[in-house]
Protein backbone atom coordinates (compact mmCIF):
# COMPACT_ATOMS: atom_id res chain seq x y z
CA UNK A 1 0.00 0.00 0.00
CA UNK A 2 1.51 3.47 -0.98
CA UNK A 3 1.93 6.06 2.15
CA UNK A 4 2.37 9.67 1.19
CA UNK A 5 6.14 11.18 2.53
CA UNK A 6 5.42 14.13 4.95
CA UNK A 7 8.95 15.42 4.56
CA UNK A 8 8.92 19.34 3.14
CA UNK A 9 9.59 19.23 -0.10
CA UNK A 10 9.05 15.65 -1.33
CA UNK A 11 4.96 14.94 -0.67
CA UNK A 12 5.88 12.06 -2.89
CA UNK A 13 3.63 8.99 -2.77
CA UNK A 14 6.20 5.85 -2.02
CA UNK A 15 6.00 2.25 -1.48
CA UNK A 16 9.11 1.31 -1.04
CA UNK A 17 10.78 2.43 2.55
CA UNK A 18 14.27 2.85 1.02
CA UNK A 19 13.70 4.75 -1.87
CA UNK A 20 15.49 7.95 -1.59
CA UNK A 21 13.91 10.97 -0.62
CA UNK A 22 15.19 14.45 -1.54
CA UNK A 23 13.96 17.32 0.89
CA UNK A 24 14.42 20.10 3.49
CA UNK A 25 15.28 18.99 7.00
CA UNK A 26 14.41 22.66 8.44
CA UNK A 27 11.48 24.72 8.81
CA UNK A 28 10.41 27.50 6.18
CA UNK A 29 11.60 31.05 7.29
CA UNK A 30 9.84 34.08 6.50
CA UNK A 31 11.60 37.37 7.36
CA UNK A 32 10.77 41.06 6.34
CA UNK A 33 9.46 39.73 2.86
CA UNK A 34 11.65 36.87 2.35
CA UNK A 35 11.34 33.39 2.08
CA UNK A 36 13.05 30.27 2.70
CA UNK A 37 13.95 27.25 4.30
CA UNK A 38 16.13 27.27 7.47
CA UNK A 39 18.17 24.44 5.95
CA UNK A 40 19.96 26.13 3.23
CA UNK A 41 20.80 29.58 1.95
CA UNK A 42 18.14 30.60 -1.18
CA UNK A 43 16.02 33.67 -0.17
CA UNK A 44 13.43 34.86 -2.77
CA UNK A 45 10.38 37.22 -2.77
CA UNK A 46 7.33 35.11 -4.31
CA UNK A 47 5.61 32.27 -2.70
CA UNK A 48 5.88 30.47 -6.43
CA UNK A 49 9.96 30.95 -6.24
CA UNK A 50 9.47 29.41 -2.15
CA UNK A 51 8.19 26.87 -3.66
CA UNK A 52 10.53 25.91 -6.23
CA UNK A 53 13.44 26.37 -3.86
CA UNK A 54 15.47 22.73 -4.92
CA UNK A 55 15.24 20.59 -1.63
CA UNK A 56 19.09 20.12 0.12
CA UNK A 57 19.09 17.00 1.52
CA UNK A 58 18.73 13.22 0.85
CA UNK A 59 17.30 10.65 2.85
CA UNK A 60 14.81 8.08 3.07
CA UNK A 61 10.36 9.07 2.61
CA UNK A 62 8.91 9.19 5.92
CA UNK A 63 5.63 9.78 7.34
CA UNK A 64 6.31 10.88 10.57
CA UNK A 65 7.07 14.73 10.40
CA UNK A 66 10.71 15.35 12.09
CA UNK A 67 10.89 18.89 11.25
CA UNK A 68 12.29 20.80 13.92
CA UNK A 69 9.91 23.61 15.32
CA UNK A 70 11.07 27.31 15.27
CA UNK A 71 12.25 28.39 18.48
CA UNK A 72 9.66 30.53 20.46
CA UNK A 73 10.08 34.60 19.88
CA UNK A 74 11.21 35.76 23.34
CA UNK A 75 8.43 38.17 24.79
CA UNK A 76 9.81 41.86 24.61
CA UNK A 77 8.14 43.88 26.79
CA UNK A 78 7.35 47.49 25.44
CA UNK A 79 9.32 50.24 26.88
CA UNK A 80 7.78 53.62 27.81
CA UNK A 81 7.35 56.58 25.77
CA UNK A 82 10.15 58.96 25.08
CA UNK A 83 9.50 62.63 25.57
CA UNK A 84 9.13 64.38 22.68
CA UNK A 85 12.56 64.78 20.68
CA UNK A 86 13.78 66.49 17.11
CA UNK A 87 11.81 65.02 14.21
CA UNK A 88 13.99 62.53 12.38
CA UNK A 89 15.14 63.48 9.04
CA UNK A 90 13.59 61.39 6.23
CA UNK A 91 15.54 58.42 4.61
CA UNK A 92 17.43 59.26 1.09
CA UNK A 93 14.87 58.93 -1.64
CA UNK A 94 15.03 55.99 -4.10
CA UNK A 95 14.83 57.40 -7.77
CA UNK A 96 12.69 55.27 -10.44
CA UNK A 97 13.69 56.06 -14.10
CA UNK A 98 10.54 58.15 -15.53
CA UNK A 99 11.36 56.16 -18.72
CA UNK A 100 10.07 52.82 -17.12
CA UNK A 101 6.66 52.15 -15.60
CA UNK A 102 7.46 52.62 -11.88
CA UNK A 103 6.29 50.12 -9.20
CA UNK A 104 2.36 49.59 -8.77
CA UNK A 105 0.89 49.75 -5.43
CA UNK A 106 -1.60 46.95 -7.22
CA UNK A 107 -2.01 43.05 -5.77
CA UNK A 108 0.27 40.79 -7.83
CA UNK A 109 -1.50 38.90 -10.12
CA UNK A 110 -2.01 35.46 -9.58
CA UNK A 111 0.26 33.64 -12.93
CA UNK A 112 -2.56 31.43 -15.21
CA UNK A 113 -1.72 28.32 -15.76
CA UNK A 114 -2.64 26.15 -18.83
CA UNK A 115 -6.31 24.78 -18.53
CA UNK A 116 -4.66 21.19 -19.23
CA UNK A 117 -1.53 19.03 -20.43
CA UNK A 118 -0.32 19.63 -23.57
CA UNK A 119 -1.62 15.80 -25.48
CA UNK A 120 2.26 15.86 -27.32
CA UNK A 121 3.97 16.20 -24.07
CA UNK A 122 5.54 13.30 -22.54
CA UNK A 123 4.52 13.33 -18.56
CA UNK A 124 7.48 11.97 -16.46
CA UNK A 125 7.01 8.98 -14.26
CA UNK A 126 7.84 11.22 -10.91
CA UNK A 127 5.79 14.61 -12.02
CA UNK A 128 4.00 15.87 -9.98
CA UNK A 129 0.58 18.10 -9.95
CA UNK A 130 1.25 22.09 -10.32
CA UNK A 131 -1.90 22.88 -9.01
CA UNK A 132 -1.82 24.52 -5.86
CA UNK A 133 -2.70 22.58 -2.97
CA UNK A 134 -3.23 19.09 -4.78
CA UNK A 135 0.51 17.33 -5.02
CA UNK A 136 -1.04 14.50 -6.42
CA UNK A 137 1.81 12.36 -8.00
CA UNK A 138 1.48 11.43 -11.17
CA UNK A 139 0.43 7.58 -11.82
CA UNK A 140 0.02 5.71 -15.20
CA UNK A 141 -2.42 3.04 -14.39
CA UNK A 142 -5.19 5.63 -13.93
CA UNK A 143 -6.68 6.37 -16.88
CA UNK A 144 -6.49 11.01 -17.29
CA UNK A 145 -10.37 11.17 -17.50
CA UNK A 146 -10.48 9.31 -14.05
CA UNK A 147 -7.95 11.90 -12.17
CA UNK A 148 -9.51 14.33 -9.87
CA UNK A 149 -7.64 17.47 -9.09
CA UNK A 150 -8.61 19.55 -5.45
CA UNK A 151 -7.08 22.18 -5.55
CA UNK A 152 -6.61 26.54 -5.16
CA UNK A 153 -6.96 28.83 -7.97
CA UNK A 154 -6.05 31.40 -5.71
CA UNK A 155 -2.94 33.33 -4.24
CA UNK A 156 -1.38 32.70 -0.74
CA UNK A 157 -2.27 35.18 1.76
CA UNK A 158 0.20 35.65 4.85
CA UNK A 159 -0.92 38.34 6.83
CA UNK A 160 -0.42 39.76 10.48
CA UNK A 161 0.75 35.68 11.36
CA UNK A 162 -2.21 34.46 9.75
CA UNK A 163 -2.04 32.19 6.46
CA UNK A 164 -4.86 30.97 3.63
CA UNK A 165 -6.11 31.58 0.33
CA UNK A 166 -7.73 34.33 -1.58
CA UNK A 167 -9.78 31.79 -3.32
CA UNK A 168 -11.22 30.54 0.15
CA UNK A 169 -11.95 32.11 3.79
CA UNK A 170 -9.78 29.20 6.27
CA UNK A 171 -7.36 30.95 7.86
CA UNK A 172 -4.72 29.51 10.38
CA UNK A 173 -1.67 30.19 11.88
CA UNK A 174 1.46 27.61 11.33
CA UNK A 175 2.66 26.73 8.11
CA UNK A 176 2.06 23.04 8.18
CA UNK A 177 -1.15 23.71 8.38
CA UNK A 178 -1.64 26.13 5.62
CA UNK A 179 0.07 23.20 3.44
CA UNK A 180 -2.52 20.93 4.90
CA UNK A 181 -5.76 23.32 3.86
CA UNK A 182 -7.88 21.51 1.48
CA UNK A 183 -8.17 22.71 -2.13
CA UNK A 184 -11.58 24.88 -2.59
CA UNK A 185 -11.98 23.81 -6.56
CA UNK A 186 -12.24 20.58 -8.58
CA UNK A 187 -11.43 19.59 -11.67
CA UNK A 188 -11.33 16.13 -14.01
CA UNK A 189 -7.55 15.63 -14.77
CA UNK A 190 -4.41 17.40 -13.23
CA UNK A 191 -1.99 19.49 -14.56
CA UNK A 192 1.55 17.69 -14.80
CA UNK A 193 3.37 19.29 -17.75
CA UNK A 194 1.18 22.39 -19.11
CA UNK A 195 1.70 23.74 -22.58
CA UNK A 196 4.86 23.05 -24.87
CA UNK A 197 7.00 26.57 -25.24
CA UNK A 198 6.59 28.16 -28.25
CA UNK A 199 9.04 28.26 -30.70
CA UNK A 200 11.40 30.93 -30.74
CA UNK A 201 12.65 33.40 -28.08
CA UNK A 202 10.34 35.75 -26.02
CA UNK A 203 11.55 39.51 -26.70
CA UNK A 204 10.95 41.39 -22.65
CA UNK A 205 10.53 45.36 -24.21
CA UNK A 206 10.98 47.22 -20.68
CA UNK A 207 11.79 46.17 -17.36
CA UNK A 208 10.60 48.43 -13.99
CA UNK A 209 13.85 49.79 -12.18
CA UNK A 210 15.02 51.94 -9.55
CA UNK A 211 18.21 52.85 -8.06
CA UNK A 212 19.29 55.02 -4.79
CA UNK A 213 23.02 56.64 -4.54
CA UNK A 214 25.77 57.36 -2.69
CA UNK A 215 28.69 60.40 -3.02
CA UNK A 216 31.09 57.42 -5.04
CA UNK A 217 28.48 55.15 -6.41
CA UNK A 218 25.08 54.68 -7.96
CA UNK A 219 23.18 51.30 -7.14
CA UNK A 220 20.13 49.96 -9.17
CA UNK A 221 18.21 47.61 -9.75
CA UNK A 222 16.86 45.98 -12.30
CA UNK A 223 13.68 43.53 -12.03
CA UNK A 224 13.19 41.17 -14.46
CA UNK A 225 12.71 37.09 -12.91
CA UNK A 226 14.65 33.80 -13.83
CA UNK A 227 17.95 35.59 -15.37
CA UNK A 228 19.72 33.22 -16.87
CA UNK A 229 23.01 33.73 -14.40
CA UNK A 230 25.72 31.71 -16.88
CA UNK A 231 24.55 33.71 -19.74
CA UNK A 232 23.71 37.22 -18.86
CA UNK A 233 26.06 39.77 -20.15
CA UNK A 234 26.54 43.49 -18.82
CA UNK A 235 29.19 45.42 -21.09
CA UNK A 236 30.01 48.78 -18.84
CA UNK A 237 31.31 51.56 -21.12
CA UNK A 238 32.52 55.47 -19.68
CA UNK A 239 28.72 56.69 -20.87
CA UNK A 240 26.68 53.25 -21.07
CA UNK A 241 25.49 50.22 -20.35
CA UNK A 242 24.32 47.27 -22.69
CA UNK A 243 22.42 44.88 -21.46
CA UNK A 244 21.38 41.41 -23.00
CA UNK A 245 19.70 39.15 -20.28
CA UNK A 246 17.80 35.53 -21.18
CA UNK A 247 16.02 34.27 -19.19
CA UNK A 248 15.52 30.45 -18.20
CA UNK A 249 11.79 30.13 -19.24
CA UNK A 250 13.22 31.52 -23.06
CA UNK A 251 12.30 35.89 -22.49
CA UNK A 252 15.63 37.63 -23.45
CA UNK A 253 15.79 41.24 -22.55
CA UNK A 254 18.21 43.65 -24.29
CA UNK A 255 18.84 47.31 -24.42
CA UNK A 256 21.65 50.06 -23.97
CA UNK A 257 21.42 52.43 -21.78
CA UNK A 258 22.94 56.01 -22.10
CA UNK A 259 23.86 57.05 -18.54
CA UNK A 260 22.75 60.66 -17.17
CA UNK A 261 26.99 61.27 -16.11
CA UNK A 262 30.13 59.00 -16.38
CA UNK A 263 31.00 56.22 -14.62
CA UNK A 264 34.33 53.76 -14.11
CA UNK A 265 33.49 51.07 -16.32
CA UNK A 266 36.75 48.79 -14.75
CA UNK A 267 35.17 49.35 -10.93
CA UNK A 268 31.24 48.89 -12.07
CA UNK A 269 30.10 45.53 -11.02
CA UNK A 270 26.44 43.87 -11.73
CA UNK A 271 25.00 40.55 -9.81
CA UNK A 272 22.24 38.66 -10.66
CA UNK A 273 19.54 38.04 -8.18
CA UNK A 274 15.84 35.92 -7.72
CA UNK A 275 13.83 38.27 -9.39
CA UNK A 276 16.42 41.06 -10.50
CA UNK A 277 19.73 42.32 -11.45
CA UNK A 278 21.65 44.36 -9.35
CA UNK A 279 24.07 47.30 -10.68
CA UNK A 280 26.58 48.93 -9.18
CA UNK A 281 28.26 52.13 -11.37
CA UNK A 282 31.06 53.56 -9.68
CA UNK A 283 30.41 57.22 -10.32
CA UNK A 284 33.90 58.82 -12.48
CA UNK A 285 33.11 62.56 -10.79
CA UNK A 286 30.76 62.49 -8.07
CA UNK A 287 28.30 63.96 -10.08
CA UNK A 288 24.48 63.94 -8.12
CA UNK A 289 22.34 61.90 -10.58
CA UNK A 290 18.59 62.97 -10.95
CA UNK A 291 17.66 60.29 -13.15
CA UNK A 292 19.65 56.88 -14.40
CA UNK A 293 19.17 57.59 -18.36
CA UNK A 294 20.65 60.55 -19.71
CA UNK A 295 17.39 60.87 -21.84
CA UNK A 296 14.99 60.60 -19.21
CA UNK A 297 12.78 63.17 -17.91
CA UNK A 298 13.24 65.03 -14.68
CA UNK A 299 12.50 68.47 -13.18
CA UNK A 300 15.98 69.84 -12.69
CA UNK A 301 15.41 68.49 -8.62
CA UNK A 302 18.53 66.54 -7.72
CA UNK A 303 18.02 63.31 -5.83
CA UNK A 304 19.39 63.24 -1.89
CA UNK A 305 22.82 61.08 -1.88
CA UNK A 306 23.18 58.84 0.65
CA UNK A 307 22.63 55.75 1.71
CA UNK A 308 19.52 53.48 0.86
CA UNK A 309 17.83 52.35 4.16
CA UNK A 310 16.47 48.45 4.09
CA UNK A 311 13.70 47.40 1.93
Amino acid sequence: MASKCVHKGCGKEFTDPEEPCVYHPGPPVFHEGQKGWKCCKPRVLTFDEFLAIPPCTTGKHSTVDDTPQPAPQPIVEEAPLAPASTPVAEPPRHAISPAIAPPSNAPTPVPEEPESDDPDLEIPANATCRRKGCNKGYDSAVAREDEKCVFHPGAPIFHEGSKGWSCCKKRVLEFDEFLKIQGCTEKTKHLFVGKGKPPGEEKVDTVRNDFYQTPSSVNVSLYLKKIDKENAKVQFTATSLELDLPTTDNKRYKDTYQLFAPIDAEKSQFRVMGTKLELTLVKADGTSWPVLRSDDKWTGERIQVGKAGRA
